[in-house]
């Protein structure tokens, strides 16, 4: 009985460590409240599209318009702005599986656009929204 309350024990701590240390969820959770705070309503995180073409972190009506939003997360600048890292493979796998998402949910394309949230988790952490992204 004692062995399996030490391995219950020892697996909530390490799922505990493991998600501190995941910048990922964690600029994840951030940018989701943000975009709440700043008058967004999410209607979905992590998308991940039927054909597998890939993953949207977040998609929020935005006013009219409903913006797929890819989160970027860094400790520090040290290697540039994290909206760098958004490359023209990762914008295809983007525009791909928001047009699935599109087509699913009756959006027209045309009230679609694509942002990015900035996150570098330094002290304070410094969240950045930048809107219509790719043009």
């Amino acid at each position: 009985m004692i062995g399996l309350v030490y391995r219950a024990a020892g697996a909530i701590r390490r799922r505990f460590y493991a998600h501190a240390r995941d910048h990922g969820r964690l600029g994840e959770d951030l940018a989701h409240r943000y975009l709440r705070r700043k008058g967004c309503t999410v209607v979905a995180r992590n998308y991940r599209a039927r054909s597998g073409a890939g993953e949207i972190d977040l998609v929020a009506w935005d006013g009219q318009a409903l913006a797929f939003v890819e989160v970027k997360t860094r400790s520090s600048e040290e290697y540039g702005a994290p909206e760098a890292a958004v490359d023209a493979e990762k914008r295809i796998a983007l525009q791909r599986t928001a047009r699935e998402y599109a087509l699913r949910s009756g959006v027209e394309w045309g009230k679609t656009r694509f942002d990015i949230v900035s996150v570098v988790l330094r002290r304070p952490v410094r969240i950045e929204w930048l809107r219509d992204a790719f043009r």
